[in-house]
């Protein structure tokens, strides 16, 4: 039983669907199909059906979903310890999404220099789901977004970076009022359903400042070229790494502005717990930010 397709059917029920599955796998839609179909006829049961353009776990899929996380697991952690006799076995990292380009690289650098043979497995996810799967034991750690509830118990959550709200706009923008073009130009609203959005939500309510909505999306560097492209303004944490490379503008609110806050949460009586504290002291060597206040 290919590994690779176990991994395709939790992503399946995880995703709830194929398209989103596929993007999450870096394959087409087909190719997670035929995997699933293959794992059916291997199990002789059904596991995945069709709803719509959802998916759902049947009775049989749902049985079996937390067995084949397991296995998973486990066929990892045999593979690293395989490889080296003092490796502990695979560190199973969440990171949000977003941050997979430009957070999570130089922390793994610096993680490499001085565990040169560590074994990490990524796993991208929505911060509020990560935080979830590493307190139920299926994550080891995760690069989130602050948890706006209590993390569990035996869990610790510390931040390492901060990004206050800004305006991003147009080059051509330049020396114009931050509130000025929020309310005068396209706005291409950050997802609401995300926390940096509900954070220059606030912002723009708390000012009372009525934006052109022109779209809304979750996706910071969707973003970022949509502004490059001259499509409107947006208010979105500071990710000028992401912005280097294109024509916009940092425009800063007036006064005393909302921060959104990153940081990592892992289980400190776990296997992996000193590695994953490892990370988090690259993260602020990295990223300059040193306690867990706020």
């Amino acid at each position: 039983m290919d590994i690779n397709y176990l991994q395709s059917f939790i992503t399946v029920v995880e995703a709830g669907s194929f398209a989103e599955a596929a993007r999450r796998l870096d394959l087409t839609s087909a190719a997670v199909a035929a995997r699933i179909k293959a794992l059916e006829d291997d199990m002789g049961v059904e596991l995945v059906r069709r709803s719509g353009r959802s998916v759902k776990p049947t009775a049989s899929g749902m049985r079996i979903i937390e067995s084949t996380r397991s296995v998973v697991r486990q066929i990892r952690d045999m593979r690293a310890m395989a490889m080296d006799r003092n490796n502990q076995g695979e560190l199973r990292l969440g990171c949000f999404v977003s941050a997979m380009t430009n957070i999570l690289p130089p922390i793994l650098k610096r993680l490499y220099d001085i565990y040169p043979e560590a074994s990490v497995f990524v796993t991208p996810g929505a911060s509020i789901e990560l935080c979830r799967k590493v307190a139920a034991g299926e994550l080891d750690a995760a690069i989130v977004v602050e948890p706006q509830f209590a993390v569990a118990k035996h869990c610790v959550w510390q931040k390492f970076m901060e990004e206050p709200l800004l305006v991003i706009a147009p080059a051509h923008m330049l020396g114009r009022n931050a509130h000025d073009v929020l309310t005068s130009e396209p706005f291409l609203r950050y997802d609401r359903s995300v926390y940096g959005g509900q954070l220059a939500d606030r912002y723009l309510r708390d000012h009372d400042l009525h934006p052109r909505q022109r779209l809304e999306i979750n996706s910071l560097s969707s973003i970022a070229v949509m502004v490059h492209e001259g499509l409107g303004v947006s208010l979105v944490p500071d990710w000028s790494a992401m912005w280097q490379s294109l024509d916009i503008i940092q425009i800063p609110l007036p006064g005393r502005t909302l921060v959104r806050r990153n940081g990592l949460v892992w289980n400190q009586h776990g296997h992996h717990a000193r590695l994953a504290a490892c990370i988090h002291e690259q993260a602020r060597a990295v990223f300059g930010t040193g306690n867990a206040g706020p």
